[in-house]
């Protein structure tokens, strides 16, 4: 898909170096690719860190609303920023939680809230 048909930009890869492409295509691929995994398992994922008030506040909303979800947590504050900042560039969500509904990212607390008041995410 061209970049300009995208509603957020991304990078051509025309437009990186060859010789770092593998580099950036393998950067914590592990941490990708286990999100991924858990999201085709599971119709609910929270991915989260440790010490983040939203991410306890998404938390607090689903388990208060009767809705199973399978939650992911890499780290805090002050460890994993790094591992985490490959979900921030393979989501292209900048925070935490990210909340994802049979297999689509829904956004953080604020938009999981909303769509749980909408009736959007099935008890």
């Amino acid at each position: 898909m061209n970049s300009l048909n995208m509603l957020r930009p991304i990078l051509p890869e025309d437009r990186i170096h060859p010789a770092i492409r593998q580099k950036i295509a393998e950067n914590h691929r592990d941490l990708i690719d286990e999100v991924e995994a858990a999201i085709e398992n599971h119709p609910l994922v929270v991915v989260g860190m440790a010490q983040n008030p939203f991410v306890k506040k998404a938390r607090r909303a689903l388990e208060s609303a009767g809705i199973p979800f399978h939650y992911l947590e890499y780290g805090s504050y002050l460890s994993l920023w790094r591992r985490r900042n490959a979900l921030k560039m393979y989501t292209g969500w900048p925070t935490f939680p990210m909340c994802f509904y049979k297999g689509m990212l829904i956004g953080g607390a604020e938009e999981l809230m909303n769509a749980i008041e909408r009736g959007e995410i099935e008890r």
